[in-house]
């Protein structure tokens, strides 16, 4: 006699759910913690960060099949990209409110889990978004340099500078004790 097994179940008899929810729910686990982290040093706000990454698994879940299917596509960097992609938006409608907020005399101070964060997320913060994007990529999110160009849609040699702007600038803002002196050298004529 042999045993059958119904769609959604294992040899053994036990659920094993839809098909590409087990796939859905791998790549969920092992990305979503990390992206999380990347998108808050990006947007300083863990609460919007963990917003973001929920919002693009969820429009990944409602997608998977097509996103999966295509063989060599990327369903992780589709994820990552609509993450960042919602960040930008919700950083520009943020921003619009706290203009509106401030010409009304509100302000607020925004606190960070650690001072050490705080003072990497306030310097990233002071950079340019392209270059706070090359460098949270490259140092936290662990991609290659080619792997951060495709992402952003520039070549890498581009990457390259941003990375390399960016690291000089927070190098700047993160000194401990800034010298003065040390840029601001004047030869001295006798």
């Amino acid at each position: 006699m042999s045993e059958e097994t119904t769609p959604g179940s294992d040899s053994d008899g036990s659920s094993v759910g839809p098909p590409g929810r087990s796939s859905f729910e791998a790549v969920y686990a092992a990305t979503a913690p990390r992206l999380i982290h990347q998108l808050y040093l990006v947007i300083g706000d863990l609460s919007e960060a963990q917003d973001c990454v929920q919002e693009a698994y969820a429009r990944a879940w409602s997608r998977w099949d097509r996103i999966t299917a295509t063989g060599g596509g990327d369903p992780v960097g589709w994820v990552k990209t609509t993450a960042y992609r919602l960040a930008v938006s919700r950083w520009r409608h943020f921003s619009a409110g706290l203009r509106a907020l401030r010409r009304h005399g509100v302000t607020g101070d925004p606190q960070g889990p650690n001072p050490d964060t705080v003072a990497v997320r306030d310097a990233l913060a002071a950079l340019p978004m392209n270059q706070r994007m090359a460098l949270v990529l490259y140092h936290i999110g662990d991609l290659t340099v080619d792997e951060i160009a495709a992402q952003l849609d520039v070549p890498s040699g581009t990457v390259k500078a941003r990375l390399a702007r960016g690291r000089k600038a927070l190098a700047t803002l993160l000194a401990d004790d800034p010298d003065p002196s040390s840029s601001n050298t004047e030869a001295s004529y006798v």
